[in-house]
């Protein structure tokens, strides 16, 4: 299998997608070449072909532009798989450039099956798994649904590529969002509520956890989706990423869409009532227990101290 992946570069830095992408392909034992806009300063780390645009003419991001080196690319390698990141780059271009090869599309990937792709469905609560009946394939992949890859000492084969036609928009630049609420990216102690925490009423016991650990509380997105706590206490690809000293996970299962948001996390301490959770395979303490009956406890002990 061939496949062409597609880097992000960003404000003169590649971005680290890149290595995840990479993990997939050497998952899936295919044969690699790389697309990137950017600039020779910062190439990712793989033995391959690197097809390089120069960011500073081609702009971090232009949607016809950088569809139209993409193409070029594809003709020439000829790939069975176009590969990029479930990023808003990727959510962009991906359709694009099915469209332009006629070619399935299959977004949000987290795994792979014998003959198909598994993907979320249901607002994530549920997963599905598909094929792609196309020639070539075009999949964007769930941030940290794959491990990373990355060759320190490895050199690609840089291949520049160009194109003379002026694109119909222009790259102005990026916006930062604006801050609401609770920044959970300064705090070092988070305690955060998954759907196990039951009902409304229980974020009450989550908070005041968070309060004496002298740290702030977040969610895990159906909880968010349930209006049990507001969207600025996010955590995951659709909140905010997260890397405190101590993160406490409290009836959250470990959705990969969740687990990607707080994996730089220093210590992780997991309460749920199922040991076989996924989010067990990557805490440092898992306590097997009803949170509504022990956090309580742990919390007075706290207060007590």
């Amino acid at each position: 299998m061939k496949m062409l992946l597609v880097a992000e570069y960003r404000d003169g830095k590649l971005l680290g997608s890149i290595y995840e992408l990479l993990g997939f392909a050497a998952g899936m034992a295919a044969e690699v070449a790389v697309f990137l806009v950017g600039n020779d300063d910062t190439l990712p780390n793989f033995q391959g072909r690197l097809y390089l645009a120069n960011a500073e003419k081609h702009q971090d991001y232009n949607p016809d532009g950088h569809k139209a080196l993409l193409l070029q690319v594809v003709e020439k390698e000829q790939p069975d798989c176009i590969v990029l990141s479930h990023s808003s780059y990727g959510w962009d271009l991906a359709p694009r450039l099915a469209f332009a090869l006629n070619a399935t599309q299959i977004s949000e990937v987290v795994a792979v099956v014998d003959d198909g792709f598994i993907v979320p469905a249901c607002n994530s609560k549920l997963r599905r798994q598909v094929k792609s009946l196309t020639p070539k394939t075009v999949l964007t992949l769930q941030v940290g649904a794959f491990s990373p890859v990355e060759n320190g000492n490895a050199l690609p084969t840089v291949l520049p590529i160009d194109r003379q036609a002026a694109p119909l928009t222009h790259f102005q630049g990026y916006e930062a969002a604006a801050q609401g609420g609770v920044d959970l990216t300064k705090a070092s102690v988070i305690v955060s509520a998954g759907r196990g925490i039951g009902k409304p009423e229980n974020v009450t016991i989550i908070s005041a956890l968070a309060v004496a650990l002298g740290g702030e509380y977040g969610a895990s997105r159906p909880v968010v989706d349930a209006q049990w706590v507001e969207h600025n206490r996010q955590v995951g690809t659709t909140g905010q990423s997260v890397a405190p000293k101590l993160y406490v996970a409290c009836g959250i299962s470990g959705a990969i869409q969740h687990l990607a948001g707080m994996k730089k996390s220093e210590f992780v301490v997991a309460i749920n009532t199922d040991r076989d959770a996924p989010i067990s395979e990557i805490a440092d303490v898992l306590v097997v227990a009803d949170l509504k009956q022990f956090i309580p406890v742990l919390t007075e002990k706290l207060q007590a101290r």
